[in-house]
């Protein structure tokens, strides 16, 4: 099975938990694609790190675009106000962490 990583960076005012992070973006992939839609993309939160406000996502490359939707489509994590933009995809998580890293400011070893 084919898949592609997703770099998000996201703007809240207050640190988010992973859970809260992906709550938000499955409910909003069940919102906008059905339970048709969430079950094809196998979006899945690979990477979390509160401190930069950076979290990468694993989805299947069908639903790539269905996944890209539904992470920008956030606005609210846990009845804070929040705002995600996607920063770069890519087919192997290594190359993802490469390009990545000088945005972030990271090792290229983030934290699983």
């Amino acid at each position: 099975m084919r898949r592609r990583y997703i770099a998000v960076k996201i703007d809240v005012k207050q640190n988010i938990e992973g859970k809260e992070l992906i709550n938000a973006v499955s409910n909003s992939l069940l919102s906008l694609f059905g339970e048709y839609g969430a079950s094809l993309a196998e979006l899945t939160l690979i990477e979390h790190d509160p401190d930069a406000n950076y979290a990468i996502f694993r989805c299947n490359h069908k639903a790539l675009e269905m996944a890209k939707a539904s992470i920008i489509a956030v606005r609210e994590i846990n009845r804070k106000k929040a705002a995600t933009q996607i920063i770069y995809v890519s087919g192997t998580i290594k190359a993802l962490k490469k390009k990545v890293q000088p945005i972030t400011g990271q090792q290229a070893s983030l934290r699983l």
